[in-house]
């Protein structure tokens, strides 16, 4: 049986449909799934790009590389200075690609 049994046709301008279409798309959502959640108050989120998938994995590294120092300098009361200046380095580079990227900070 068939939940949605009301059918609505409705009139857009080709830029409207557009729209619809690219919106759709953006959220991984059929034009008709995407309305239905629009009249229901929830505004869906667009789908990470493969850029995000591929920062996130630099930063998996990043943390893994941080655990690393800290297990050492745990088990051996010592900090390999050098390695973490770089590793500190490349947090920094991350944090400023991303913000560039990803966040407004005009």
């Amino acid at each position: 049986m068939r939940k949605n049994d009301i059918q609505k046709k409705i009139w857009l301008s080709y830029e409207d449909r557009k729209k619809l279409k690219d919106n759709a798309k953006k959220v991984g959502l059929c034009e008709n799934t995407y309305i239905r959640n629009l009249i229901n108050g929830y505004k869906p989120k667009e789908q990470p790009t493969e850029e995000i998938f591929e920062m996130l994995k630099q930063l998996r590294g990043i943390a893994i590389n941080l655990n690393q120092i800290a297990r050492k300098a745990n088990a051996l009361d010592f900090i390999d200075v050098p390695y973490y200046q770089r590793t500190c380095k490349k947090l920094d580079d991350f944090v400023s690609k991303f913000e560039k990227e990803f966040m407004d900070m005009s």
